[in-house]
């Protein structure tokens, strides 16, 4: 799971949900602050089974964490609490996810620019998910026809790509 710019408070937070929400059957893919105008607390969650998150999975998962953040505080201020699935064209957060999505597109960014054999040096790469390496430290990407690895501590945030492939697995699930 990936916190979006890690705050202490972030922190604070997921350790108090990550149980809860597991407990209800539930995983956590990704919490991060928006402090806009409107600030919110974004929790995007999948269910465990496989089954694709509803309307009233959301609104228990925000019921649960709105009792236990009330009690916590952890966050001045008022904010608004957004519960969701990670969508079709969902963020890649945990290795897991390279390895459910392998043969999919996807668009990875990286926390520093790099230089790996073969491409111009670079901080973003878009390309066909080949899945983790055997010790699954690295995400395997297909880029320019070329297989590379990139450590999965390196990586900033990555996403699918919006496809038509995408589109008919996620009608087949």
């Amino acid at each position: 799971m990936i916190i979006a710019k890690e705050t202490p408070a972030l922190r604070a937070i997921q350790k108090t949900i990550s149980s809860p929400i597991e407990e209800m059957g539930y995983e956590l893919v990704r919490l991060s602050f928006n402090s806009s105008d409107r600030p919110a607390l974004q929790i995007m969650v999948d269910r465990k089974d496989g089954e694709q998150i509803n309307v009233d999975d959301c609104a228990d998962i925000s019921r649960t964490v709105s009792v236990l953040l009330d009690v916590e505080d952890p966050i001045e201020g008022r904010y608004n609490l957004e519960v969701s699935s990670p969508g079709i064209d969902r963020p890649l957060t945990r290795p897991k996810d390279f390895k459910d999505y392998e043969g999919f597109d996807a668009k990875v960014v990286l926390k520093e620019v790099v230089q790996i054999e073969g491409l111009e040096s670079r901080k973003k790469f878009s390309g066909v998910l080949g899945g983790l390496s055997d010790d699954s430290a690295r995400v395997i990407l297909n880029v320019d026809g070329q297989e590379i690895e990139i450590a999965f501590e390196a990586i900033e945030k990555a996403k699918l790509v919006l496809t038509d492939e995408l589109i008919a697995a996620h009608q087949q699930s």
